[in-house]
């Protein structure tokens, strides 16, 4: 599989790399949840990126101790951006849906997606995508509603995404894509290390997990953001934020298939209206080149 992430990936066209990641991303998701019980949303998303690194580290085998100053500040941010985001957001589905922290990490690179548009069309995909947000806000805290401190963290996972694209953008044009990705997602694992020994659930690791956790590490890491550094090297940030927005959808089925997380009417509704916007606003949205490193 990591075959497929690191050679093949020169020869796949980045939109169809894009929507492979998005599905391989939730997969691994679903799979991640079913640790949490045992692990720990922190302990899970250590694991994973740390076996994520080892993967990484051994195939691509990045020449960290040669990088200069500069790529290192192409490294380090987008490696703090990617560990916070797969923090909070396994710290958010252990709390609420996935498909519903999907959406509300959503807010992110759909922003990103459409800042500095003078559209008509862009400003009504913002107010589909604005009314699905509210609808799965909640406003009042009643038995069996979400959880607000759920909320927060799919919010806070949604704003390091957006900048994991604009730090992915810079880091691909400073370093080779497969050894960009490995060096960065040892930053990654640094920043995600201190919560997961800190949960302290480690001893509870049996082989059947380890397993489990190269799995979601394989799927949740390794294979789909090699792709998506691949794509980020010829798509613009916005037109990338906006394919990556198809993730609700795919979550919420995800979801709903393999966790049996069923939603109210409303929330199914918030999240149509969250998928139509990013599939109005991919439409609408215009084919710019990546911008040219200074």
């Amino acid at each position: 599989m990591i075959e497929v992430a690191g050679r093949r990936a020169s020869t796949l066209p980045p939109i169809p790399a894009v929507l492979i990641a998005v599905v391989s991303v939730q997969g691994g998701a679903a799979l991640a949840k079913g640790l949490f019980p045992v692990l720990g949303a922190a302990g899970a998303a250590g694991l994973r990126l740390v076996l994520a690194s080892a993967m990484l580290l051994a195939y691509f085998r990045p020449p960290l101790s040669r990088y200069t100053r500069a790529q290192w500040a192409a490294i380090v941010p987008y490696g703090v951006a990617l560990g916070v985001m797969n923090l909070t957001y396994y710290l958010a589905i252990a709390r609420i849906p996935l498909g519903l922290a999907v959406t509300l990490e959503f807010v992110g690179p759909f922003v990103l997606a459409v800042v500095g548009s003078r559209k008509a069309l862009d400003f009504l995909w913002v107010l589909f995508a604005a009314t699905g947000i509210v609808l799965i806000t909640p406003w009042t805290a009643h038995p069996g509603g979400l959880d607000p401190l759920g909320v927060v963290l799919a919010l806070t996972a949604g704003a390091c995404w957006a900048l994991y694209i604009l730090m992915g953008g810079r880091l691909s044009r400073r370093v080779p894509e497969g050894q960009g990705v490995a060096a960065g997602m040892v930053v990654a694992m640094l920043t995600v290390l201190p919560f997961m020994l800190r949960e302290g659930h480690l001893e509870r690791l049996t082989p059947g997990l380890f397993a489990a956790g190269l799995g979601v590490a394989l799927l949740s890491s390794a294979l789909p953001y090699t792709l998506e550094m691949r794509a980020l090297g010829q798509l613009s940030s916005r037109t990338f934020g906006i394919l990556m927005s198809l993730e609700p959808g795919v979550a919420t089925v995800v979801g709903w298939l393999f966790l049996r997380e069923h939603l109210t009417p409303l929330q199914w509704l918030a999240v149509a209206l969250v998928s139509v916007a990013s599939a109005g606003a991919t439409l609408t949205a215009k084919q710019l080149p990546p911008p040219v490193e200074a």
